[in-house]
């Protein structure tokens, strides 16, 4: 969360909320949770 907080520039916490709500998508690779750059991009309009 604290890469991809940085990589779209806002807080992690944010970055969490976002995956709570389903607007930030992830995938299960047990035990991690990991986000594709593409994800917080679209939520927050960052140009790639």
């Amino acid at each position: 969360m604290k890469d991809a907080a940085e990589l779209v520039g806002v807080d992690y916490r944010t970055i969490e909320l976002g995956i709570e709500s389903g607007t930030i998508p992830t995938v299960q690779l047990d035990p991690r949770r990991m986000i594709r750059r593409a994800g917080p991009r679209r939520a927050f309009g960052v140009d790639a």
